[in-house]
């Protein structure tokens, strides 16, 4: 898995037929960027509500991807090979949410899909209108691709830790401990979380982002480098 953006509201493009969803034609789910594909979920949908100002609050529906085996199989979910992508055009959002539009041949015709960002923010050092020249080069064969360190066992604090950023979401620490209590059924020491993070930081797995607010935030390493979305 390279990238992953959760929140993203597709919608049909260029085709006669429309997408059967919830807002008027559009479904939301997450976005998933792999070397070979690109795969949109919205199985096993969970939501949330994301404040995005004073008074201001937005439900948000995604599918947690932690990795590739833990996207079901299902005809809701949508997988395009890069390999049959046709065009990739990246929006960058002066007017309108950030969004990325994807033509591709399938059995014969061509499709077209319109995934829109809904997580926006002046934190965020890239959207979703720049997953498009990472697109391009991954088809052309010149996207570098870093190789990670080998990941901890999973019974182990550190491989947990792993297991529950497996979705390159950035996360707090008071979230990580509470996701991995939650999903192992355990009891954890939030000292014990924090010196894990920073082994994980240190051996090159997870990126170590402090916040303006003095809070620091986690997230797993993308093996794009500089290129990470």
């Amino acid at each position: 898995m390279l990238a992953q953006e959760q929140g993203v509201r597709m919608r049909g493009v260029g085709e006669r037929k429309g997408i059967e969803g919830g807002f008027g034609g559009e479904l939301e789910g997450t976005l998933v960027l792999t070397n070979h594909r690109l795969i949109f979920v919205c199985t096993n949908e969970q939501k949330d509500n994301v404040r995005e100002g004073p008074g201001m609050v937005m439900r948000l529906v995604y599918s947690d991807v932690e990795d590739l085996a833990s996207i079901p199989k299902s005809d809701d979910n949508l997988f395009i090979a890069l390999t049959s992508i046709t065009t990739v055009k990246g929006h960058g959002g002066h007017l309108e949410r950030p969004s990325l539009t994807i033509s591709w041949h399938e059995a014969d015709e061509t499709r077209g899909r319109v995934f829109i960002e809904r997580l926006t923010g002046r934190s965020r050092r890239k959207n979703l209108g720049d997953w498009a020249a990472v697109i391009e080069r991954l088809k052309a064969g010149t996207q570098e691709i870093i190789p990670l360190p080998q990941t901890p066992a999973p019974d182990s604090i550190d491989g947990k830790i792993i297991l529950v950023l497996g979705d390159m979401q950035r996360k707090g620490l008071f979230e990580i401990e509470e996701e991995a209590e939650k999903q192992f059924k355990i009891k954890l020491d939030p000292d014990d979380v924090q010196a894990a993070c920073e082994r994980l930081s240190k051996n090159g797995l997870l990126d170590r982002l402090p916040d303006k607010s003095g809070d620091t935030y986690y997230q797993k390493r993308s093996p794009l480098g500089d290129d990470a979305l």
